[in-house]
């Protein structure tokens, strides 16, 4: 039985997914099963799976459903209902985690707490120059003047951002200096107990299509029922491929107002259906 579980949402992201899994395969910490949670990707994230998970060194469990659109909730739901561990990692299908990413959110968890992280958003430049081979030697780890450099170019896709969030920092009294304000869920970088987020019934599945709906919702209703929240930037460094920005829907932006008013911690449509 594996300690924790890693959900990884994906959508037709083959080459991502493999360099994530080289990722995982040198993790410090390997007592982790993965949960593949697959938004209707083709065949071809199929037949992937399939063959890597020949020879894994971590159990992969590829959860999927139809493709209708974009239903990320579902399919995470889905995952959790799957994950056989008592804690949840979550991230998505285009970020490549730090040899030390899943051991800083294992080692942090607490009962009734979210662990938040964040991530740095490599340029299309850097993005592409990231292979297999240098995940395995560690490699991408090493943050320095290039990041520094790349994030001062001119325009937005073409510069990387956040890179302060990709330089370790452990000392405690450092770590209290630097990180300041409240800790918020990102999307592609939490953690907490399955019990904890069963309380409010999982991810709203009446959110489709992009914004809001793994994220400032799910804080939203987490923090209605008095769960607390931890940061862990600068300890699960998490690098975010270079992808041109999707449009927001401004259906889930209306229906999210409607969520602040309302109040309930407890969606209808989530990993239970309510009447």
């Amino acid at each position: 039985m594996p300690k924790c579980s890693l959900i990884i949402s994906v959508y037709n992201q083959v080459k991502e997914l493999e360099l994530i899994f080289s990722a995982l395969s040198v993790q410090n910490f390997t007592d982790f099963e993965v949960l593949v949670a697959d938004d209707g990707s083709g065949g071809n994230m199929n037949s992937f799976i399939r063959e890597y998970s020949k020879h894994s060194p971590f159990n992969i469990n590829h959860i999927h459903h139809e493709d209708k659109g974009f239903r990320k909730n579902k399919i995470l739901n889905e995952a959790i209902k799957k994950a056989v561990t008592k804690y949840i990692i979550f991230i998505d299908g285009d970020c490549i985690p730090h040899s030390e990413f899943i051991y800083q959110h294992f080692h942090n968890k607490h009962l009734n707490t979210v662990l938040c992280g964040r991530r740095v958003n490599l340029s299309k430049k850097l993005s592409n120059n990231i292979t297999i081979d240098k995940i395995l030697k560690k490699e991408i780890e090493n943050f320095g003047l290039k990041h520094i450099y790349d994030s001062l170019r001119p325009g937005k896709e073409s510069r990387s951002t956040w890179v302060e969030e990709g330089f370790i920092i452990k000392n405690k009294a450092l770590r209290s200096m630097y990180i300041k304000g409240e800790p918020r869920i990102v999307g592609c970088n939490f953690s907490l107990y399955k019990e904890t987020i069963e309380k409010i019934n999982g991810f709203d599945e009446n959110y489709e299509g992009h914004g809001f709906g793994e994220d400032a919702d799910i804080e939203f209703r987490l923090r209605l029922t008095g769960v607390k929240f931890k940061t862990l930037r600068n300890l699960a460094i998490l690098i975010h491929l270079f992808h041109p920005i999707a449009k927001r829907s401004e259906k889930n932006h209306e229906y999210y107002k409607e969520v602040l008013k309302k109040k309930n911690p407890v969606c209808v449509n989530g990993l239970r259906k309510i009447k």
